[in-house]
């Protein structure tokens, strides 16, 4: 699974008591009870990862960027509305209300400011964490009693990178789509990806990422879906032209970047498709030589192209090996769009139809 590389935590962070709407700063080693529901049975753990970009303005005014990020605090309020009982749906927070607290509260902390000035200075890249535990000290097995939402950043260098090596694995499952946890980012689909790569590397020692398929385990192998990577969400690039994006599904997180990309790559010109794709499918690709290059997109990493995909059969035997075509045209045309992603948060590229970039003045 991937790192981050070059990571420098904030000074502060904070915390918002649903019940009570009550914001505090806190330490950044600030701790939760070692015995509480989120700890024992990760009941209210579900968290957010949101890229962004601080700069000073003509006048010298300080400044975060965020592309497309009321799609992320949708997502963190599905992730807090799923760990919340029907009668606790009305804590759980409006976007409007986590825009407020995050960046008019959080982000204005004085406490912070130097550390968000550096980053303008050296043009760093700036991940944001928010996540939500329930501050009860307890281990009842019941919904939280005190759900807050915490949240820290960072700075860092670098998330996963290039050349990696992925393998397939498919006798384990992220997600099962009948409990609709797969659209959302929560521990336990975390752990089973830790245990995927685990299992990778046992197929593939410098493997770095595993690729699932669907939670249909009682169908052909060759028969069921490409869903994701263990991380991220995954786009193919085809001896045509071609990039396939695998469609939305209970299964797969709904990434905010891939939707970016997409959009950036049809401007330039290429061919974006977005069906499904069985496994089978995949291995007629490799062996065939038609698949030119798979890709992991992700908020932290933006696009990493895969050097080695490790296609294996029912016995967990390798049945095919793809090599990265970089001489192909569509490797260079994700490294451009990828870069042309980054650069739509520091305003040195033109925002593409349909993606909104948020700029708030601290």
């Amino acid at each position: 699974m991937a790192k981050f590389e070059g990571v420098k935590w904030a000074p502060r962070q904070m915390r918002y008591l649903l019940p009570d709407k009550q914001f505090d700063i806190l330490e950044s080693d600030s701790k939760v009870f070692a015995v509480s529901r989120s700890v024992f049975y990760a009941s209210c753990l579900c968290f957010e990862g949101i890229r962004f970009f601080c700069k000073k303005s003509p006048a010298g005014a300080l400044e975060v960027h965020f592309l497309n990020w009321h799609k992320n605090l949708e997502r963190l309020r599905r992730g807090i509305s799923f760990n919340l009982s029907k009668t606790q749906a009305d804590l759980v927070p409006s976007v409007e209300e986590l825009e407020s607290i995050l960046i008019h509260q959080y982000f204005r902390d004085p406490a912070i400011r130097a550390f968000l000035e550096n980053m303008a200075d050296q043009g760093l890249q700036g991940y944001l964490r928010p996540f939500t535990v329930d501050e009860e000290q307890s281990m009842g097995v019941t919904f939280p009693g005190q759900p807050a939402v915490r949240a820290i950043f960072c700075s860092y260098d670098n998330y996963l990178g290039e050349p990696f090596t992925g393998v397939v694995i498919p006798h384990l499952v992220r997600a099962v789509g009948l409990n609709g946890t797969g659209w959302l980012k929560l521990g336990i689909n975390y752990m089973i990806s830790l245990k995927a790569l685990e299992a990778a590397k046992e197929v593939d020692p410098l493997a770095a990422a595993a690729l699932f398929l669907d939670d249909q385990t009682h169908r052909p192998l060759a028969d069921r879906h490409i869903t994701e990577w263990d991380s991220s969400c995954c786009l193919f690039g085809l001896r045509d032209g071609t990039v396939i994006k695998i469609p939305e599904s209970e299964l797969i997180l709904p990434s905010v970047t891939i939707q970016g990309m997409v959009t950036i790559l049809r401007e330039m010109g290429v061919k974006v498709e977005e069906r499904h794709v069985t496994y089978g499918e995949l291995v007629r690709w490799v062996q065939a030589k038609e698949l030119v290059v798979a890709a992991s997109i992700g908020t932290a990493g933006i696009m990493n192209r895969c050097q080695r995909l490790v296609c294996v059969d029912e016995k967990n035997a390798v049945a095919a090996t793809h090599i990265v075509d970089t001489e192909h045209p569509l490797y260079r045309q994700l490294a451009e769009a990828k870069a042309t992603y980054w650069n739509i948060y520091k305003e040195k590229a033109k925002l593409p139809a349909g993606m909104n970039l948020f700029k708030y003045s601290l």
